[in-house]
């Protein structure tokens, strides 16, 4: 059985508000993108996939807008067409800015489920009826969420979980991937291990890493 052809990007806004009469388009430098209420994504999300084409889910994330904002979280579901090599975006805020929520959407795309994992992890979006909703990158019980707009660029040290990954950098707290950036990297011809980014301030790592033992 043949996919739908994708609908144009003229007429999506038409297509989903003759369904879901509060969808609007948001500015978009790229993409076609449209703002819908966060009870309306996972049919709006079906409508798109099954009757205009846009079949693959590309990606789940969050924008965390600013820390007075409110809302200050909104989700993004980032969808494609295969036949029609067509991106169209949508966008709904969360209601709560203390316990941000969404529905998830894995019993329509099962590779959901990591999007929506990495989602809560770094963001602190918590997805309803998401069969397995733990970290995927932090550990669990780990208390920020390292992407939010109030987590500093520095990193938070944090007491590890595991005292042999303690042991092995002489300290018992670790700061985040980010300590000590931003992170710059040199230009022009060199070898790609050169021009690996590097943060401005390695200071930290120089007094608490080992040198490897060969």
């Amino acid at each position: 059985m043949s996919s739908p052809a994708a609908a144009p990007a003229t007429d999506l806004l038409a297509v989903l508000q003759a369904r879901f009469p509060a969808a609007v388009a948001r500015p978009s430098g790229d993409h076609p993108a449209f703002d819908l209420p966060m009870a309306e994504v996972p049919a709006a999300l079906r409508l798109l996939r099954d009757e205009h084409g846009y079949d693959l889910l590309i990606d789940i994330t969050a924008v965390d807008w600013d820390v007075e904002a409110s809302p200050r979280f909104s989700v993004v579901w980032h969808l494609l067409s295969s036949t029609a090599h067509g991106y169209v975006r949508i966008v709904a805020a969360c209601a709560d800015d203390a316990e941000p929520t969404a529905p998830s959407v894995v019993s329509l795309w099962a590779g959901a489920n990591w999007h929506e994992r990495e989602t809560f992890d770094l963001m602190g979006i918590r997805f309803t009826d998401h069969p397995d909703l733990r970290r995927i990158l932090m550990w669990d019980g780990y208390p920020f969420h390292p992407l939010r707009k109030d987590f500093p660029l520095a990193g938070i040290e944090t007491p590890l979980p595991d005292l042999e990954v303690a042991d092995l950098t002489k300290a018992s707290v670790l700061p985040a991937p980010m300590m000590g950036g931003p992170f710059v990297a040199s230009t022009g011809e060199m070898n790609l291990t050169e021009a690996e980014p590097r943060a401005k301030d390695e200071s930290w790592n120089e007094r608490n890493t080992k040198p490897a033992v060969l």
